[in-house]
Order: C-alpha cells, then sequence, then structure tokens
C-alpha cells in the first residue's frame, strides 16, 4: 500500500464517485488531498527532497496560524517563512485554501482511521446505530477543535469541502450505516443531509455566536435524526 502525494487542483479535478444504490454495498472511494492511502498503482513515493520542502511548508503555514490565525496565511507569507520559492509553495498546494486543508491531513488521518479500522463502537464491530452516535459524537469533537482552521479553509473556497476526500469518505461512511438502518431508504442523500450541519460556518455559528456545549450539540444531532420515527 502506497501514500499518495496529492498534485495541484486534485481536489477540483476529481469528479465525485456515482452515487450508490440505497442499501448497496459502497466501496470506499479513493480519497484526495493526501487522505489515507490509494491502494496498489500510485506514484513512486515522493523525493526526500521534495518531502522536506512540503514539511518546511506546512510547519510554516503552522506557525503562522498559531501565532495570527489561520486568516493570516498567504502563499507569500509561508514561502517568506519556509524559506521556500513562492513558486515551489503555489506548485505544491496551488493556493491557500489547499494549504490550509493540507494542514488538517494528520488530524484527518486520525480520525479516518479511527472509524473505518479502530475499535468500536467507533469502528467496526458495533451495531450500525452504535457506530452511526459514534461518528457523529467524534465529529462533533473534531470540528470543535479545529473550529478556526476548518472555518478558514472553508472561507477561502465554500465549495472545495463537498470534493475533498474527507467529506467523500465521511459521506460513504455515513451512507453505508444510514443504507444498514433503513435498508431502501435515499442513504446517499440523507448522508448529505446528516453531515450539512458539521459546515464549519454552520459550526462556528453554534458553537462562537451561540455558545453551545459539546454535550448540547451532540444531543441535538441525536435528536434531529429521531424527529419523524
Amino acid at each position: 500500500m502506497s501514500t499518495r502525494e496529492p498534485r495541484t487542483g486534485d481536489a477540483a479535478a476529481t469528479p465525485p464517485p456515482p452515487a450508490p444504490a440505497a442499501n448497496a454495498a459502497v466501496p470506499v472511494p479513493v480519497p484526495t488531498l493526501g487522505l489515507l492511502p490509494t491502494v496498489g498503482g500510485g506514484p513512486a513515493p515522493e523525493r526526500a527532497d521534495a518531502a522536506r520542502n512540503r514539511r518546511k511548508i506546512l510547519d510554516a503555514a503552522a506557525r503562522i496560524v498559531a501565532e495570527d490565525g489561520p486568516e493570516a496565511v498567504t502563499m507569500n507569507q509561508v514561502a517568506h517563512a519556509s524559506g521556500i520559492g513562492v513558486g515551489t509553495v503555489y506548485r505544491r498546494f496551488g493556493d491557500v485554501s489547499q494549504l490550509l486543508w493540507a494542514l488538517l491531513d494528520d488530524r484527518e488521518r486520525q480520525f479516518q482511521q479511527a472509524y473505518m479500522s479502530g475499535p468500536p463502537p467507533l469502528g467496526p464491530g458495533a451495531p450500525a446505530a452504535e457506530r452511526l452516535d459514534a461518528f457523529l459524537d467524534a465529529l462533533v469533537d473534531r470540528v470543535r477543535a479545529q473550529r478556526d482552521l476548518l472555518l478558514a479553509a472553508h472561507s477561502a473556497a465554500p465549495r472545495a469541502r463537498y470534493h475533498s476526500g474527507a467529506y467523500r469518505v465521511m459521506h460513504t461512511h455515513m451512507a453505508l450505516l444510514i443504507g444498514e438502518l433503513r435498508p431502501g431508504s435515499d442513504a446517499t442523500l440523507l448522508a448529505h443531509l446528516a453531515l450539512a450541519p458539521f459546515s464549519p460556518d454552520v459550526m462556528h455559528h453554534l458553537t462562537v455566536e451561540q455558545s453551545l456545549s459539546s454535550e448540547r450539540l451532540k444531543a441535538g444531532v441525536r435528536e434531529l435524526l429521531t424527529l419523524r420515527v
């Protein structure tokens, strides 16, 4: 299994996967933006010098976020802070939105591994209802923890979220669980609607402007999904 290094524009160029049948088994799509490794046939591993440059760029961007917030990140600032030419920064990451999403990559890998192969109830081995509750709870925690960075990436390119590897893998996971719980339902659509409240701008409004706690958000999401049961 090899790790796929993203190319500039992958998120925009990769078309969404075909809609699965409501209760059919859905293969996990190959994600973009470096999220989860591809299976076989991937490109050769990244050269050592390219990997070092990528690390310098990400470390510089992380320092800017920590010191001044994600809104302070610009490609020129990152190039200056990393000592890497601005042309190289653009070639590696395309724009600020893709760079900010790349900063989220390590945490996203951990989250994906937890719900795809970790211990139950978040991972395999628990009933679908328990896994769905655990997934939504973990998603609340993740979005709250990375609220500012997620909001900045979303603000830079609002539609990019729906073409990112992170969203596509989460959506497929949700559709599978919903299909198990409600055979014959439009699981693909319901998964999109269930993930809609986790848009960074919505979560920012609820957690910052409305000051809602994680516990209240988790309870609200569960209640929303059972309104017409």
